[in-house]
């Protein structure tokens, strides 16, 4: 992907005598049948329509559910009024030089039977440095999981290891921010604050959304406007985006994607449901489109969540390999046949495969193509680092590698990322 990454409508027809098959997002219907004007106005304005069965004498009715859009509407509010307590602002702080204009005199080093030809040096003046303060330099969301204060954001809000964190809750109160953990393959982050009695949101399950599902999102928009509240729904799934912000390039994968407005500051804030349960993490917006945002499913992050809980860090399962996703096309101009997978390939930023890790041990080659693991095939919507995050530390996997033309399996054991 090249580009940067930064309603109910009721149709009603009252012509003669007949209605035939409605049927509208407020969720009730008549089947295909008959009624009176009077019958169908009084029974629209009752909530409920009859069906009518021809092929019997007996003439049954059944109760259909009417939701109107305020139900809708009712939902929302609920949801927002149930998780807005848990969500937070972070603010990044910086100490920054104190720049001052100082007197300067240019002819100060003049000897002493000069100066009185050059009288009034001292107007001059300079730039110069007098101490350090510390300023907001930043800004982004987060949300509470936890009542005595775990809090999840991106880690490209907290990336800045030399900056100062501090989270500001929903009733006004500001608390230093430790940053637990920052997670080596997502955009995710852990902080913790010294309190206890926040509200902890629900973490909800992402495997389940589908496509045109209401989501709402909710952060401290451009980092001004605390607890912003924007309604849209699921645009795309399992979508693969390289992201960029803060001086950092990621290559992030399965993301939901969600036309709900995402602006910057808006980044680690929740992406709710209709039951306002966490189901994604705010963390990227396309640059020069409109409601295209990004979030990564909260599935993705339970581990990381589970493992802080356990390990007080982030373990993630490492095989040890540089590759470079291998589409059909791509394949074939390497020379490969019409394969998918894994090309397991070095470059700039170090060799193909890490000294001592598991893929070395497991006596997997520059140049090889990993084809799948566990009998699962690589393509480009699952890519060999998706499934291994799949896996546990500790766990043995089987993969299947072309080499030279000839399919081969290796059989590796997944060990703890180290730190890069």
């Amino acid at each position: 992907m090249n580009r940067k990454l930064l309603f109910y409508t009721m149709l009603a027809a009252i012509l003669g005598v007949s209605i035939g098959s409605l049927a509208t997002i407020g969720s009730f219907s008549v089947a295909s049948g008959s009624a009176s004007i009077s019958d169908s106005i009084k029974n629209f304005f009752g909530g409920y329509f009859p069906t009518v069965n021809h092929t019997t004498s007996t003439v049954i009715e059944r109760e259909t559910v009417y939701v109107p859009a305020v139900d809708y509407e009712e939902k929302i509010i609920a949801a927002v009024e149930r998780s807005e307590p848990g969500v937070v602002s972070v603010i990044v702080s910086k100490l920054i030089p104190i720049i001052e204009r100082c007197p300067y005199d240019p002819f100060g080093d003049l000897p002493p039977e000069f100066r009185p030809f050059f009288e009034g040096g001292s107007q001059f003046t300079v730039p110069c440095e007098k101490g350090e303060r510390l300023q907001e330099v930043g800004g982004g969301s987060g949300f509470v999981i936890r009542s005595d204060g775990l809090i999840v954001t991106n880690k490209h809000v907290v990336s800045d290891t030399n900056a100062d964190y501090t989270v500001l809750t929903n009733d006004g109160k500001k608390h230093n921010a430790q940053v637990l953990a920052r997670d080596p393959v997502l955009d995710l982050a852990v902080l913790k604050i010294n309190t206890s009695g926040l509200t902890a949101l629900t973490l909800g399950d992402s495997s389940v959304m589908k496509l045109g599902q209401t989501v709402i999102a909710i952060g401290n928009s451009l980092g001004e406007f605390r607890n912003t509240v924007s309604v849209g729904v699921v645009s795309g799934l399992s979508r693969n985006i390289i992201a960029e912000g803060g001086g950092a390039i990621e290559n992030i994968e399965g993301l939901i994607q969600t036309d709900a407005a995402i602006n910057p500051g808006n980044s680690g804030g929740p992406l709710l449901n209709l039951k306002g349960e966490v189901i994604a993490i705010n963390t990227a917006v396309a640059q020069g489109a409109e409601n295209i945002g990004f979030a990564i499913p909260i599935n993705q992050a339970k581990r990381a969540i589970s493992s802080i809980e356990t390990h007080g860090r982030i373990i993630v399962p490492y095989l040890g390999v540089r590759y470079l996703t291998l589409s059909e096309e791509r394949a074939k101009e390497e020379g490969l046949g019409l394969v998918t997978g894994a090309l397991i390939r070095g470059g700039a930023d170090g060799p193909a495969i890490m000294p001592n890790s598991p893929a070395f041990k497991a006596g997997v080659k520059a140049e090889d193509v990993i084809l799948g693991i566990d009998g699962i095939k690589i393509t480009e919507s699952r890519s060999l680092a998706g499934l291994i995050q799949e896996h546990q530390v500790g766990d043995a996997i089987t993969l299947k590698v072309l080499r030279n033309g000839i399919e081969i399996e290796l059989r590796a054991t997944l060990e703890e990322r180290p730190k890069l």
